[in-house]
């Protein structure tokens, strides 16, 4: 196989992802679940169909919200589809000593600072000041308390790989 060009390496699935060490297991895979993506996106829309909504008013173009809120709709369902087999290619591995995301993304979890659920999504944050985000999951409490129960493994293991 040739090598691919770094550049490419963006995109999101199993060839832009960083390999599993030697022996390393993997603990959870996280990956978007799709009814969550279709209600975030309904969020989405309801947020800026308010957003347009208001706007309209302030402009004096009341009579015209349904257009806006039109718009509004249809850009970001098309959006939703556009990126929906991205969005479904990317994918978390936590294992017993990092959390290993798309596009080459790594955390070492003695370098987790925190983690935090926000909607159907899980923010980690790294001690140094790195952000990551783990969208649309099914159930985002569950995700937070096994990276955390891994993370507590880690730090009591004296595993400092």
């Amino acid at each position: 196989m040739a090598e691919r060009d770094p550049v490419l390496n963006y995109r999101p699935g199993p060839q832009a992802e960083v390999p599993l060490a030697e022996g390393e297991e993997v603990l959870a895979t996280f990956l978007p679940d799709p009814a969550r993506y279709w209600q975030d996106t309904f969020w989405l829309i309801a947020f800026f169909t308010v957003v347009v909504g208001v706007i309209f008013i302030a402009i004096g173009k009341a009579a015209e919200i349904w257009v806006g809120a039109l718009g509004v709709t249809l850009a970001l369902v098309f959006r939703a589809v556009f990126f929906r087999s991205e969005v479904f290619a990317r994918r978390w591995r936590l294992t017993p000593t990092r959390l290993i995301g798309p596009q080459g993304r790594v955390a070492g979890l003695g370098q987790i600072a925190q983690v935090r659920s926000l909607m159907g999504d899980v923010q980690i944050v790294t001690s140094g000041g790195e952000k990551h985000l783990i969208r649309h999951l099914k159930t985002a409490r569950q995700a937070v308390e096994q990276i955390e129960t891994a993370i507590d493994t880690y730090r009591n293991s004296g595993d400092r790989r």
